[in-house]
């Protein structure tokens, strides 16, 4: 009976010692979680450059960023950062040119497999100026995924579907256009998706000093919890 229970000690000791696969993350974003070196794949364009440019931005350094601190904070582990600069949900861009290339909707399915995912988009959807569409396609016409509603509301369906049991997060920005906020909101209700409503966020050029930064790291974070 003594050696039974000396095993089961040991046994509960060794458990207790065992260390838990950290939580993997990824990203789906645009400019705002770029930073040159850390994107997959590598050729995305970048904002925030390895060398910085201090004319448009006082972020200098990858662990300033918004996403790295969150992690760091959080104890997790990047999976996937997959942001491109200037990029739209939808497959229309600026100047009405095609963006179907570096969409959210034709990267969604390349986050490899991550037990978190944060969506941060929409702010070159509204500056843009695309169309934000309808919510219901009418019967017998195809989805126009050049226009916000209908490209974000396929690219939803389609994570939720590609990675299940997954954690489904989207960062709304602050300062966008209305209908664009609306839109997210919406559509994020629609699949189960939970939305974190950024205020208060320090820029310059548009794009998250590094206060701004922080303060998303902290809204995030506190979101999350």
């Amino acid at each position: 009976m003594k050696k039974l229970l000396l095993l089961l000690f040991l046994a509960a000791g060794l458990c207790a010692g065992a260390v838990s696969p950290r939580v993997g993350v990824s990203i789906l974003g645009d400019s705002y979680s770029t930073f040159q070196g850390y994107m997959v794949p590598d050729t995305n364009l970048v904002w925030y450059y390895s060398k910085p440019k201090l004319e448009r931005t006082d972020v200098t350094e990858v662990g300033q960023t918004w996403w790295q601190q969150l992690i760091r904070q959080r104890g997790w582990r990047l999976v996937t950062n997959n942001s491109y600069s200037g990029a739209t949900i939808c497959n229309r861009g600026y100047e009405g040119k095609d963006y179907k290339d570096r969409s959210f909707l034709t990267r969604a399915k390349a986050l490899g497999s991550p037990d978190i995912i944060l969506i941060f988009g929409g702010t070159n959807d509204s500056w843009a100026g695309v169309e934000v569409g309808e919510y219901e396609t009418p019967e017998g016409k195809k989805p126009d995924y050049y226009t916000l509603r209908p490209a974000l509301d396929r690219m939803l369906a389609i994570m939720k579907d590609y990675y299940p049991g997954t954690e489904i997060y989207f960062i709304v920005n602050s300062e966008l256009r209305p209908e664009v906020t609306e839109s997210i909101l919406t559509l994020c209700g629609r699949h189960g998706v939970k939305t974190i409503r950024l205020t208060d966020i320090d820029k310059m050029a548009g794009h998250p000093t590094v206060k701004g930064m922080t303060s998303i790291a902290e809204q995030v974070s506190a979101a999350i919890d």
